[in-house]
């Protein structure tokens, strides 16, 4: 069925930015939602330390992604623009499917080891399983990256949502409709302290092999290809993107890996990495916002940084993204009465830390805008710098405030991460591709979502009608400053035109 795709060319930047981000939302947003239904599942089926362990692994599967596709993604897509589209895919495939041919291997002679390393010694196989997970869907993501390529995001949606619903089918079946033959199975396969956790990752493995398959037609015009000199530039370019990466994932996960090693054992570090780990589930319309602004903007900046008027554009999407993201904020937050039933009763004491998270989430989509200047004057090393600095202040404050403020410490410490992460970029950004943001403007939306946040925590009606009622004028004040803010911005972006 075919899908209509906003060109590029469109008389409104701006609009065709924000139909690709719908468009792409639907392969990025339903699925996430759909996967989202999981976090109320799981934290009714297991205990609070038991999603500690899901929670930690999926951290070491989020990590392991980024270094076994090694930004052989943003590298397609930047050569892609330079040489034939289909000789780039091949030789990046080609190494693609070399190098994880390698951890494959490594993941049979040395799985075992690994899970010992981590603490999971006497519950191996569930490790070996995750580890699998990361290979297929590392060999997955590249003919993703070519369906985005090919603005065919019908597919891209289709195939994404399958997936999800697949692993949601086969979670069900695994844990509620056939618990007792799981259980049996478990015992018979595995062993007896594996528990049922690993079906949660048997079930991931499987829709992801099942995406594979559904991917194979694409890889028609696909053949082996070697090009040395390519790769080399290939490579020379995405390096400092995996370091970039690398560095973003220990921004992103590294509290969920460390924590059970920084809360002492009689403060029951596995039960707070499991409150934690649902806590920061309720971030996930920023967190999904993000990850839509993040593969539809890619090709758009790339393919708008050559016009004239490319810094007040980007300056506008900024704005637009900003407004967008202060509103997801108090979208959660003012009705976190409702959203605080998606997670299971024992969960909702770290309710305390959503707020933070949002608003770390937020900072996170405005680093990757302010990141254009490094990645469009291909000065990705300087992005690397960037990341690492953030890993860094990630690394140090997961160590000074964990130990005393328990999971709070880890919300707190992504917070300052991509705070810091955000004003270097802008400062450093500005001195090689000047681009003029809104500041005044972000500052004062800032203000007023806190402002108003804080209206409807220090008023609180105790009954929830009123509260609900409350929250709802309140989120109707910031709806028409929003509105009024970008009429006033598109009206000036006109006249701007018009004198042209």
């Amino acid at each position: 069925m075919p899908t209509f795709v906003p060109e590029m060319s469109s008389s409104n930047p701006i609009k065709t930015l924000a139909g690709q981000t719908m468009i792409y939302g639907l392969g990025t947003f339903v699925p996430r939602l759909l996967n989202y239904l999981l976090v109320p599942f799981y934290t009714r089926v297991f205990d609070e330390a038991s999603y500690g362990q899901i929670t930690e692994l999926y951290a070491y599967v989020a990590f392991l992604m980024v270094l076994l596709t090694y930004g052989m993604e943003t590298a397609f897509f930047r050569f892609a623009q330079k040489y034939p589209s289909q000789d780039v895919f091949n030789n990046a495939f080609t190494l693609l499917l070399s190098s994880t041919a390698i951890f494959f291997l490594i993941i049979l002679l040395f799985g075992s080891q690994f899970a010992m390393l981590i603490g999971y010694g006497n519950t191996t196989y569930i490790v070996t399983i995750m580890l699998m997970i990361v290979a297929v869907d590392a060999v997955n993501a590249l003919p993703f990256a070519l369906l985005r390529k090919q603005q065919r995001p019908g597919r891209f949606t289709f195939l994404r949502i399958t997936n999800v619903v697949v692993n949601i089918g086969l979670n069900l079946v695994f844990l509620v409709w056939f618990r007792e033959h799981t259980t049996a199975l478990t015992n018979q396969l595995f062993s007896p302290e594996t528990g049922l956790v690993v079906w949660v990752f048997v079930s991931n493995l499987l829709a992801s092999l099942l995406s594979t398959f559904m991917l194979m037609p694409l890889l028609k015009g696909f053949s082996l290809q070697w090009n040395k000199p390519l790769l080399r530039e290939m490579l020379v370019y995405a390096l400092p993107i995996l370091v970039v990466g690398l560095a973003g994932m220990v921004n992103e996960v590294l509290d969920k890996i460390l924590l059970k090693y920084l809360v002492a054992p009689e403060d029951f570090p596995m039960r707070q990495l499991g409150i934690y780990g649902a806590n920061y589930k309720l971030g996930i319309l920023m967190t999904l916002f993000v990850q839509m602004f993040r593969y539809a903007s890619e090709p758009f900046f790339f393919a708008k940084a050559g016009e004239k008027k490319a810094p007040e554009l980007f300056a506008r999407v900024m704005h637009y993204f900003t407004i967008t993201g202060f509103a997801i904020f108090l979208v959660v937050m003012l009705y976190i009465d409702l959203f605080k039933h998606f997670i299971g009763p024992a969960y909702r004491e770290g309710l305390f830390i959503v707020p933070i998270i949002l608003i770390a989430n937020l900072f996170y989509g405005i680093y990757f805008n302010l990141s254009i200047w490094y990645k469009l004057t291909d000065r990705t090393h300087h992005g690397a710098v960037l990341a690492l600095a953030g890993a860094l202040i990630t690394l140090l404050f997961n160590i000074l405030l964990v130990p005393v403020m328990g999971y709070a410490g880890a919300a707190w410490a992504t917070l300052i991460c991509y705070v810091a992460m955000a004003v270097l970029s802008f400062i450093w950004g500005q001195k090689v591709y000047p681009v003029p943001y809104m500041v005044r403007e972000f500052l004062f939306f800032l203000a007023i979502s806190l402002l108003l946040y804080a209206i409807s925590v220090w008023l609180a009606p105790e009954q929830l009608a009123l509260r609900l009622l409350l929250n709802t004028l309140l989120m109707a004040i910031f709806a028409l400053i929003a509105l009024k803010s970008l009429r006033k911005s598109e009206s000036a972006a006109h006249s701007s035109e018009i004198r042209q």
